[in-house]
Formats: C-alpha cells, sequence, structure tokens
C-alpha cells in the first residue's frame, strides 16, 4: 500500500513560507529559510539544500523539514533521497515539529528510507492527531486497515506514551 503525502511542490513551498514567516524568527535564521524558501520556489534543489545545510546543522526543525521533505523527499527533486530525508523528518518530529509527521508516516507505511512498519506509521499519525493535524482520520484509517486491532492499541498506548523531545 502506498500512501502517499507529496504534493505540489510550488504550492506547499509558498503555504510553509507564510507559516515559517509568522512564528517571528530570529534574524539570521530568517535569512537561512527566506533562501531556501526563495530556492525551492523556484526549483533550485541545490540552492535550497545550501541555504538551509548550516540551520540543519544547528537542528532547526523548520529547516530539517524543509530539506527532508522537498529537497531529498521530494520524488521530482534531482538530490532524492529518502536515506537522507527520514533521519531529518524524524529529528524534527521527535522534537515537536509536527509539520514533519504526515511525511515521516508516509515513509514508515511505504518503507522508504527506513524500515516498513505500518505500527510506526499509526503511531506518528496518532501523535499527529493528538496534537489536532488535518487530515489524521482519513490517514488512520488507511493505515489502520493494514493493522490488526492489537496492532493498533500498541501503536496507539505508544503515541500516547510519547514525549516530545527537547534536544
Amino acid at each position: 500500500m502506498a500512501v502517499r503525502f507529496f504534493p505540489a511542490v510550488r504550492f506547499l513551498s509558498g503555504f510553509c513560507g507564510a507559516v515559517l514567516m509568522v512564528g517571528g524568527l530570529v534574524q539570521p535564521a530568517a535569512a537561512g529559510i527566506e533562501d531556501g524558501l526563495k530556492a525551492l520556489q523556484t526549483g533550485d534543489m541545490p540552492g535550497a539544500e545550501k541555504a538551509l545545510q548550516l540551520l540543519v546543522k544547528e537542528r532547526d526543525p523548520r529547516a530539517q523539514f524543509l530539506l527532508g521533505f522537498y529537497v531529498y523527499g521530494n520524488p521530482d527533486s534531482k538530490l532524492f533521497d529518502m536515506n537522507k530525508a527520514v533521519p531529518l523528518l524524524l529529528d524534527a518530529a521527535e522534537r515537536g515539529y509536527t509539520t514533519a509527521i504526515p511525511p515521516l508516516a508516509s515513509a514508515y507505511a511505504d518503507g522508504k528510507g527506513v524500515p516498513k512498519s505500518y505500527s510506526e506509521a499509526y503511531k506518528w499519525l496518532s501523535i499527529d492527531q493528538l496534537w489536532n493535524g488535518p487530515n489524521v482520520d482519513a490517514l488512520l484509517g488507511q493505515i489502520g486497515a493494514e493493522l490488526k486491532p492489537d496492532e493498533i492499541e500498541k501503536a496507539k498506548a505508544a503515541a500516547a506514551a510519547f514525549k516530545f523531545k527537547t534536544r
């Protein structure tokens, strides 16, 4: 079962740019994010990678998401590499950047960049649901159809027990 969460880059890069700028960023970080978004919007994946790399090294979850989702996680990108994308998405999600959760769950469901695990995908989507993530119910239904009831309960329990990392 393939669950896809990779919509058009132009639409979401514009949307993410608006969302990221609302948070009142520190000036150097804002410049890196802005440069990365501009590069994404023009389809310059190497430029986006370069602009976001410093922030990724500092573990900025916004930069991790943008680099992991759009540059490495986008099948249309010349830099597509799920083995690079998933660790960035995972770190951002583990530290509370819930925007990274749906593509991370997709990676687990598809076994792209991580071992295939519907249970792990369900756990992450359940965490997203706890934080009122959009459109999660339909995704949980898709993944839940692949699991036994006891597996769903274990995944829900893991989600309920999950604590975001602070570092």
